[in-house]
């Protein structure tokens, strides 16, 4: 007779501290102890959690992980422990796998044909959620596939010249390909493990599933994004690469129905697009806003890059010990509230061990990035430090707030002499008020030249960001002085307008098979974001059909 045992059921353990590096043998061993469980009886174990807790203990760093974790039993188990740890709340029921799927595809949908506009996080993963229902999709983007890209992106750093149609921003992956492939989120929703379970099975590394500070890295990106295509399009999604979305054929006979995509390369019929041109998508919008698509103006955020020394940042958040190098290159996430009529600021896409990047698209404009590898291998750590742009309260133009990103750059670029060189300026002198005689050494790809980076942003901008680099510099010995150094602009981390959408539906406003998606439609913030906000969007076409 083969003996059976019933399924498990699996407790959550919350909050167990762990020494820097503790082997997962040791580990499962002492969450087995906390919940008095014979560990030959333990059906399962995994890391459901970790973030780091490097808060100083009198006035020293204590390094430890914090995790959860996840322990499958018998369902009969009892234990005093478990008991005793239920009702303080450590323990809780472990939650139940979320599939992202709807329980019956809308009979619209059968035999239809869905365009995927922009093939970024949000329209990735829209064409997934339409794959795994034998829903078939065409994703078109103006950019190339990313081993193109990459080449392209060689020939604008030895030419300076760029290429608006493929680069830094568009192109197989969006903007996210060339950052530092962060997938941590503030959102709260169920399809973020399944999204981060597709990536690990492209080839992201485990730790994604559960490492509160998880990311990618540029190098890794570059053979997960193939990998992923490879999977899409043996379920049946189809890839159209330098296909720029131009404007819409709206149906002859229902004037809010999209019925085909003109585009650069001829058009392309559909009977549903999911749009999700990205954050800088300036002329695609322009074009759209002409046709009848509506947008508003939606608060965001503008700034500067500022770098340091790695090293600076890690003997402040981490010390120097040995617990400290096994952690490698520390990270910072710094907010400096609003005081009196100075705006709140705060630090943005910390890149640590990476190098500042332009994110440009169009000539004669300059905007900075961060990025970097999955190794954080160089000697620099930058971030953003961005203020929040709020829109106009009159409902005037919506696009005033990419008139301001265009007029911000565009200072910039001249200041820093016309060929993408970036005007910088030492932390210390930006507070100060003064012109930088030096500059420490940065990484930005094309070099920086001293320029009054005060002098260039309003000045309600330029406080914010004077109060925030002063406050972090208590949080950080020396991140507002002579080592700092503020490179460019940063006006693309927001997107500075929506298209407006039903709650439910999600469908554009006016609009019966139009879905607005992402960063591009004012709904994500960064990749894991966008991906949600596709996936979602595209149950909800399954849902409700078109």
């Amino acid at each position: 007779m083969v003996e059976t045992r019933d399924a498990p059921v699996t407790w959550r353990l919350l909050s167990l501290e762990a020494p820097i590096g503790e082997p997962e043998a040791a580990l499962r061993e002492r969450a087995c102890r906390e919940l008095a469980i014979d560990p030959e009886r333990l059906r399962s174990f995994r890391i459901a959690r970790k973030s780091l807790d490097a808060r100083r203990w009198r006035g020293a760093h204590r390094l430890r992980n914090v995790l959860h974790v996840d322990l499958a039993v018998d369902r009969g188990f009892r234990s005093a422990a478990l008991a005793r740890l239920r009702k303080s709340g450590r323990v809780v029921p472990a939650p139940e796998a979320y599939e992202p799927r709807v329980a019956r595809v809308h009979e619209s949908l059968a035999g239809a044909r869905v365009a995927v506009v922009g093939a970024g996080p949000a329209g990735l993963f829209a064409a997934w959620i339409l794959a795994r229902h034998g829903v078939g999709a065409t994703v078109l983007d103006r950019g190339s596939r990313v081993d193109r890209r990459s080449r392209e992106l060689v020939r604008f750093h030895r030419s300076r010249v760029p290429d608006p149609e493929s680069n830094l921003l568009f192109g197989e992956g969006g903007a996210g390909t060339y950052s530092d492939g962060k997938v941590y989120t503030r959102v709260d929703d169920p399809l973020e493990v399944p999204i981060l379970e597709a990536l690990v099975a492209a080839g992201a590394p485990e730790a994604l599933l559960y490492d509160g500070r998880a990311h990618i890295g540029t190098d890794r990106l570059h053979k997960l994004l193939p990998a992923l295509r490879g999977t899409l399009e043996a379920q049946g999604v189809r890839f159209l690469w330098n296909t720029r979305l131009e404007g819409f054929a709206i149906h002859a006979r229902d004037h809010a129905r999209v019925g085909a995509l003109a585009t650069s390369a001829g058009e392309i019929a559909c009977d549903a697009v999911l749009l999700g041109v990205g954050h800088s998508a300036r002329d695609t919008w322009a074009a759209l806003a002409a046709l009848g698509v509506p947008f508003q103006a939606k608060p965001f955020q503008v700034g500067v890059r500022i770098e340091h020394p790695q090293e600076l940042v890690d003997r402040a958040q981490h010390g120097l010990g040995p617990e400290a190098r096994a952690l490698g290159a520390a990270y910072y996430q710094l907010v400096r509230r609003a005081e009196g009529s100075t705006p709140a600021a705060h630090s943005f896409c910390m890149c640590p061990g990476g190098r500042i990047v332009a994110s440009v698209n169009e000539p004669g404009l300059l905007c900075t990035n961060g990025m970097s590898n999955s190794s954080h291998s160089t000697r620099y750590a930058n971030a953003a430090i961005v203020a929040t742009v709020e829109p106009a309260r009159d409902g005037g133009d919506p696009f005033a707030g990419v008139a301001l990103q265009r007029e911000l750059e565009r200072r910039f670029f001249e200041a820093g002499g016309s060929d993408y060189t970036a005007p910088a300026q030492r932390a210390d002198d930006f507070l100060a008020g003064r012109e930088s005689r030096s500059l420490p050494g940065s990484s930005f790809t094309f070099g920086a030249r001293p320029g009054r980076i005060d002098a260039l942003l309003p000045p309600d901008l330029r406080g914010a960001l004077a109060s925030a680099i002063a406050g972090f510099d208590r949080s950080i010995p020396g991140f507002g002085g002579e080592q700092g150094i503020l490179v460019g602009v940063e006006t693309r981390s927001a997107c500075p307008v929506r298209i407006p959408r039903a709650p439910a539906t999600r469908r554009a406003d006016g609009f019966a098979n139009l879905y607005p998606i992402g960063e591009g439609a004012g709904y994500a913030g960064g990749i894991m974001s966008a991906a949600i906000d596709g996936a979602r969007s595209a149950l909800a076409l399954l849902e409700h059909g078109i």
